[in-house]
């Protein structure tokens, strides 16, 4: 560790923030262009490098989610937010239409936040996406809740640490680009180890942010992080990891730091922003699915477990399904048989192997899909958890490896099926950051008023009907975070939102839906044939959005 060098660039920071902080809107958005053309020019660089170290064959979903997860959705969030500081640059607030505005029956304002145009309606076909606010916030105070920051006279800026995640490429440079352009906050960004290998092409895409003092780079271990997040010159931190990590930067490690916990006295008095991942739960509820509908969803499930190996914060990690639903059986069978044809991943996340363990040993009905090699964990699950083991390791430990556990929940109809599962995720299963519902068409007029109400009753930051809840990190525009009001003394999945591009102050929860089935196939699942073909063409068309694009990359998704 050079703390000289560590000072050195914290210096520069602070005594830039204040610069950065009054610096005009126009001379902003030239650095934030700046940043989606440098996203551009690096991205095949970049995701050969990650291909290289986890050890990625070309042209499979490996491939294309390290173009997903990195530069697309780079690319796509910066662009979004570009869009939205333009219209407050103008008019002083992000460009929304009265009649994306609505109120619920419980008096909450809700934004129609997705599709923004017509090019989203065609990519995107069937989808649509809200932000549920806080209460307070109504349809007339609304844009007096949105680009805070910028309302600020005489701002004094601060200095950002953001603790970078090791897993997908975009989150450390999009938490940034966050403090930076929505916060008004100069920024050391330091990499997981586990990842460092981005930084070349990190450093190209925040290039002018750094070559004029308002963006730094470090990397190195949890010693680099301890000394950071402890400097004097850090005036707040930004993590996203686990909640382990959070407790030990916010009240210290071993006895002593439980202590603390306990009594609630921190020992670093910075504001803590954090997303710290989750037991992801996805519902199935009943109903009558097809062997088209249980294979897509099958493979919809695959994803959500096998994406990037596993190393997910928004992993699937708990499957709730109907006890008395006809097709349980079938459905498992299904999941199986799809999982069995998907390749093996390097476990390149480091300590996946000892979690695999830790999982499969308090387990002994644990299926593995596949063989153990070394460095390799095949896909498992973990079928008969108990719903009502309160302790249960599969519901209260996230295994950030390819284990999910399935569980079983009575209800005599899908009403009552749904409210024995909005209680046990809410009660049973640790974490807040998002949950996903499977929900058969005529399942869903069945449940009418019933299937909203569980949506509002379940405490998550982000609530996806019948696709990953990843979409809503994927999508830009969505705040995604947990939903506000975890006291430190018990995160859960962190406090404040991140991404959110219409620079809303005061959201509550995201709410996306989808088709229950889709066609083509969806360039995220595992199963696309061709999606490293179009998860490139997607990088051209967020950078340089036109209708004239859509036909190769309809092409593309076409033959998945």
């Amino acid at each position: 560790m050079d703390k000289a060098a560590l000072d050195a660039d914290l210096g520069v920071l602070h005594a830039n923030r204040t610069r950065w902080a009054r610096l005009p809107l126009p001379e902003k958005l030239v650095y934030l262009q700046a940043f989606v053309d440098g996203t551009a020019a690096a991205a095949e660089a970049q995701v050969r490098a990650a291909m290289a170290a986890k050890g990625t064959v070309a042209g499979t979903a490996g491939e294309a989610e390290d173009w997903l997860g990195g530069p697309v959705v780079q690319i796509r969030t910066a662009r979004l937010l570009l869009e939205s500081l333009r219209a407050v640059a103008k008019t002083g607030s992000p460009d929304i239409a009265d009649d994306d505005v609505s109120v619920r029956p419980d008096g909450r304002t809700v934004l129609r936040i997705f599709p923004r145009n017509l090019l989203d309606r065609l990519t995107f076909t069937g989808f649509t996406a809200e932000t549920w606010m806080e209460r307070g916030v109504t349809p007339a105070n609304l844009r007096a809740h949105m680009a805070g920051f910028y309302r600020e006279a005489d701002p004094v800026g601060a200095v950002a640490l953001v603790l970078g995640a090791g897993n997908v490429a975009s989150i450390g440079p999009l938490d940034v680009v966050h403090k930076l352009f929505q916060e008004g906050q100069v920024c050391l960004l330091k990499l997981n180890p586990v990842n460092a290998y981005l930084a070349p092409f990190v450093a190209q895409a925040f290039a002018p942010l750094i070559r004029d003092g308002f963006v730094r780079m470090a990397d190195g271990g949890a010693d680099v992080g301890d000394y950071l997040c402890k400097h004097p010159l850090v005036d707040e931190i930004h993590i996203t990891g686990s909640d382990k990590t959070h407790d030990a930067i916010v009240f210290g490690v071993g006895a002593e730091g439980a202590a603390n916990k306990a009594a609630d006295t921190p020992i670093n008095p910075r504001r803590v922003t954090s997303e710290l991942g989750n037991v992801s739960p996805i519902v199935v509820l009943p109903g009558p699915w097809t062997p088209a509908d249980l294979r897509f969803h099958a493979e919809n499930v695959a994803t959500q477990m096998t994406n990037n190996g596993g190393f997910n914060c928004n992993a699937a990690k708990v499957l709730v399904l109907p006890a008395e639903w006809p097709e349980r059986r079938a459905f498992l069978d299904t999941l199986r048989s799809v999982l069995a044809a998907l390749p093996q991943r390097r476990a390149y996340y480091p300590g996946a192997e000892q979690r695999y363990d830790h999982f499969v040993a308090a387990y002994p009905q644990a299926q593995p899909v596949g063989q153990r090699t070394p460095g390799v964990l095949p896909w498992t699950l973990i079928p008969e958890v108990p719903a009502t083991d309160a302790d249960a390791v599969a519901f209260r430990e996230e295994s950030f490896c390819g284990i999910t556990a399935v569980t079983a929940l009575p209800g005599h109809s899908a009403a009552e099926f749904l409210a024995n599962a909005v209680t046990f995720c809410n009660e049973q299963l640790w974490g807040s950051l998002n949950a996903c519902l499977l929900v058969h068409p005529r399942t869903e007029a069945e449940l009418g008023d019933a299937l909203t109400d569980a949506i509002d009753a379940l405490r998550y930051g982000t609530v996806v009907i019948n696709h990953w809840a990843a979409l809503g990190y994927g999508m830009g525009v969505t705040p995604w975070g947990a939903p506000p009001g975890h006291p430190r003394t018990d995160i859960q999945s962190g406090v404040g939102f991140v991404h959110n591009a219409l620079l809303i102050d005061r959201p509550e929860k995201t709410v996306i839906r989808g088709p229950f089935r889709v066609r083509p196939r969806p360039p995220w699942f595992v199963t696309h044939k061709n999606a490293a073909r179009v998860a490139r063409r997607l990088v051209a068309l967020e950078h340089h959005p036109s209708l004239r694009r859509l036909p190769g990359l309809i092409f593309d998704a076409a033959r998945g």
